[in-house]
Formats: C-alpha cells, sequence, structure tokens
C-alpha cells in the first residue's frame, strides 16, 4: 500500500528520522495559512509546494492545465497562495502516471531547507528493501541524490552503496558507520546521518514496510542531515498489524476496478489489452497472459479469482472485466485442483445469467478433477460461451473470436 509524502514523513517522525517540515492543505487559503505557520515557527521565508499524489517524478512532472510543476518554490506569500492554485485540483502528469495523470487533491507546503551557511547543501540517496535474493533486508545509498536511481544503476552503478543486515540481528552500529563514512559524510553530519540511518531502519522494521525510498536526503548548510521527500510502500499482507496505518490508504488514487476486486475478494490488474483474463493463480494467469498474446490478442487485465472459483467471484470478475470497453472477448482458465471443473462450470453458467446480456463471446478452458463433466454442461449451456480443454484449443478460439 502506498502513501503520501506528508503521511510518510509524519510516521517518519515518530520514529526518530529527522524530516523537513511541512503541513498539508488542500485550498490555497490553506496553503495560506500553513505557509504562515511554518514561518513562525522555523522561521522560512520561502516555501516549496509539492503536490501529493502516489507517482514519482513530481518536480520533473507538469499540470496539464496550467502548466506548472509538480514541485514549486514559492518566495512569498503571494506565491504560495498563486502557486498552489496553479497545482490543486489539477491533472499532473509525470513519467511515472502516464499520459493520463492524477488529479492533485493535496499539497504540501514545505519549508526551505536550501539556506545559505557554512557550506552548500548537497543531496544524497537512501532506499530500504527487501532482496529476496538473500532473504535480507538491503540499505542502498548513493551521493547522487535527487537523480532517477534507475539512471545512475545503468550508468554509474560504482556509486551506489549497497549493505545488507541480518534480520536475526538487526543493523549493527558499525554498518550505519560504514555507509555514513561511504557518503563521504564528517563532523556533525556524519553523527546525523548514523542517527538516521538507524532510525530509518528502526521504523522499516517496525512498520513492516515493502520498501522506503528517501530522495532526496539532504545533507544541509549546518551540516544536519534530513529527508526532503519520502516514499513509503507498506505490505499489504502486514495491515492486520497495523490498523491504524490501513486509514491511511488513499482510494482516490487507486483505479477504481482494481479497488472494487479488492471488496470481492479479487486480485485485479487493469492492462492495455483486448482480452479479459480470468483465472485461478497467479502462475496460470501468466500463462494465460502469455496464450492470448501468442494468439494474437493482448491481455485487458490479470484477474486471479483464487483458489474457490464460484459463481460469486466469477459474477464479480465478468462484472468488472466488462467495465472495460476494449475487451473483445474473455478468457477464463481453471486449473480443477481445489475446486471441481464441474462446479466451476456450473458457476460460469450461473454467473452468465445474472449478469445477463454479456456482449463479447467467453472461452472457458477447464483443466484438473472433472473436466470433462465441466467441458459438458459449458457445451449445452445454451449460451455465447465455448469450451476449450487444452491451452491451443483456447488458443484457436481466441484467433477465431478475434478475426
Amino acid at each position: 500500500m502506498n502513501i503520501h509524502e506528508y503521511q510518510a514523513k509524519d510516521i517518519l517522525k515518530n520514529y526518530g528520522v529527522a524530516v523537513q517540515r511541512g503541513i498539508v492543505a488542500d485550498t490555497p487559503d490553506k496553503a495560506l495559512a500553513a505557509a504562515k505557520e511554518l514561518q513562525a515557527e522555523t522561521g522560512s521565508k520561502w516555501f516549496v509546494i509539492k503536490s501529493q499524489i502516489h507517482a514519482g517524478g513530481r518536480g520533473k512532472g507538469t499540470v496539464q492545465e496550467t502548466g506548472s510543476r509538480g514541485v514549486v518554490l514559492a518566495k512569498s506569500f503571494d506565491e504560495v497562495v498563486d502557486k498552489s492554485k496553479a497545482i490543486l485540483g489539477g491533472t499532473l502528469v509525470t513519467i511515472q502516471t502516464g499520459a493520463a495523470g492524477k488529479k492533485v487533491n493535496k499539497v504540501l507546503v514545505a519549508e526551505d531547507v536550501y539556506y545559505p551557511g557554512e557550506s552548500e547543501p548537497k543531496e544524497y540517496y537512501i532506499s530500504i528493501l527487501l532482496d529476496r535474493a538473500t532473504s535480507k533486508p538491503v540499505i542502498m545509498a548513493s551521493t547522487e541524490g535527487g537523480m532517477d536511481i534507475e539512471h545512475v544503476a545503468e550508468h554509474t552503478p560504482e556509486k551506489i552503496i549497497k549493505e545488507w543486515v541480518n534480520p536475526a540481528i538487526g543493523l549493527q552500529p558499525f554498518q550505519a558507520r560504514k555507509i555514513a563514512f561511504a557518503l563521504g559524510w564528517e563532523g556533525n553530519a556524519f553523527k546525523d546521518g548514523v542517527k538516521f540511518i538507524h532510525s530509518l531502519y528502526k521504523a522499516y522494521i517496525g512498520l513492516d514496510a515493502a520498501m522506503f525510498e528517501i530522495n532526496p536526503v539532504l545533507k544541509t548548510s549546518d551540516n544536519k542531515i534530513i529527508a526532503v521527500d519520502a516514499k513509503v510502500n507498506l505490505d499489504d499482507n502486514a495491515l492486520f498489524r497495523h490498523k491504524d496505518l490501513e486509514e491511511l490508504r488513499d482510494i482516490s488514487e487507486e483505479d477504481p476496478l482494481e479497488v472494487e476486486a479488492g471488496k470481492s475478494g479479487l486480485n485485479y490488474v487493469k492492462l492495455d489489452g483486448n482480452v479479459g483474463c480470468m483465472v485461478n493463480g497467479a502462475g496460470l494467469a501468466m500463462a494465460t497472459m502469455d496464450i492470448i498474446k501468442i494468439s494474437g490478442g493482448e491481455p485487458a487485465n490479470f484477474l486471479d479469482v483464487g483458489g474457490g472459483a464460484n459463481a460469486e467471484t466469477v459474477e464479480a470478475g465478468f462484472r468488472i472485466i466488462l467495465k472495460d470497453p476494449n475487451v473483445k472477448a474473455i478468457l477464463i482458465n481453471i486449473f480443477g485442483g481445489i475446486v471441481r471443473c464441474d462446479r466451476v462450470a456450473n458457476g460460469v453458467v450461473e454467473a452468465y445469467k445474472k449478469v445477463g446480456n454479456i456482449p463479447v463471446p467467453i472461452i472457458v478452458r477447464l483443466q484438473g478433477t472433472n473436466a470433462e463433466e465441466g467441458a459438458k454442461i459449458i457445451q449445452e449451456s445454451g449460451l455465447k460461451v465455448f469450451s476449450a480443454i487444452l491451452l491451443k484449443d483456447a488458443a484457436q478460439k481466441i484467433k477465431e473470436v478475434l478475426a
């Protein structure tokens, strides 16, 4: 589960991570009030207005309606109002949102942390995620903060520092010092940095997070280490232990069909193709998508109904898939291991009748327990549903209905 920057910073601050201070606002007037409050607290005369959407590249992104960037600097209270107006309610398009972009409902009004001092401010990169190859959390850091880490990894991989943490004993003091040394921090910045890394790892473990990405981490002109941005992805499977975090979910940032599927216990991801997929099992879903492509089609979605495919789940799947106007056919590919194929077939027929007029052909491929009985039920249903036993049969049917 993704959360907004302002939410992530509030959480990290509770774990002792130093962050750029800011106040969230959903109107220009509230943004002005936030700026005045920040000036009273911090003395900041300039302010950063940061759009709050679940996507990276906001600083380089553009608001379609106004041409404003997604992250802008305001040098006066009047500019806070004007620049908030140019962002709020607009559609921000970044490299991660695609051409459709995302609507900006809130902005974070943040203090200016790039103030002059004894040294030049410098940006760094730090992230924590699970390295599945070693089954250990890995801390990744780089002196090239503020840039796309993928670009750094491709062109200057030697600038990425990696430190693996044994989950049985946790992050050791020497490891935090090793990272701070490698980033070139000295004096107060070194002490602040070691504390920053320890607090960040503590938060990562405490939140059951899937990933932290702090880009940039800033060494200020007076040698403080703070998080200027924060991308936090929480592990959905651990949210039952964090009911307070579950409340941070912003459904408006998610695909409406994926939200609807979740309510029905389905795993759904929308794609750009023309053949809807309904399967039981993620591995089978990937194979089904390959079959569709081999057949000359393109998968319109990934939809896993789980091990217990029945009339209710199939009906919910039909309704969700059919809301995509690009779908020209539906392929149901079920392996009857836990569930019998004849029960699935009856569920498909029942669901079809409940949904009513389904304007596209449906190919049902059942394999496993009682597969022949299931195929017979489909063939004798009198509905616009075609049965297939082998994958090659399903592929041929797709070719025929798309021709």
